[in-house]
């Protein structure tokens, strides 16, 4: 009988690497253009740990907003929040601490056209599972725009160790 292996730190410091500068990557892509972009992860993230790790990897500026949870919607949160000039990208967090997130995402899909007018930039939403599930449910055509979900691994439900993720 073989024992099963547990995935070690070193292979998801490698894993979660890969999957960062992948995530690098499609905002460098998506430069000037809209282009919604989901990175999964089930760990509570550091979000300027994130942002700075982007930046090291794109060379790029990139603004950061963390949801209050009594946002009411997506959009309006991320037009009173942008900088001007417009970003590089937005990666936005904490949609999973949002109270009304149903109706958060349902009115998401409403103005779905709206992202695409008002935001010639990247939008990165930081989800976890859950919120890709409700995703998929009540914001369908808004979830279509974005590719399959960029991934990032923790072991046993650990907070995401950055140390290991170095350019």
């Amino acid at each position: 009988m073989t024992k099963q292996a547990d995935p070690d730190d070193e292979d998801f410091a490698k894993t979660n690497k890969g999957a960062l500068r992948k995530l690098a990557r499609a905002i460098s892509l998506s430069q000037g253009q809209f282009s919604l972009i989901l990175v999964c992860c089930n760990a509570s993230p550091q979000p300027l740990q994130v942002l700075n790790q982007l930046e090291e990897l794109s060379s790029l500026p990139i603004q950061g907003l963390i949801l209050e949870p009594t946002v009411d919607t997506l959009f309006t949160a991320i037009v009173t929040a942008l900088e001007e000039p417009p970003p590089s990208g937005l990666v936005v967090f904490g949609l999973e601490s949002i109270g009304a997130i149903d109706r958060v995402l349902n009115a998401t899909n409403l103005v779905r056209d709206e992202f695409r007018k008002q935001f010639p930039f990247p939008l990165v939403l930081w989800i976890n599972d859950e919120i890709l599930q409700k995703l998929i449910r009540l914001a369908p055509d808004f979830k279509s725009w974005a590719a399959n979900p960029i991934r990032l691994e923790v072991l046993n439900n650990q907070p995401l160790e950055w140390a290991g993720i170095t350019a």
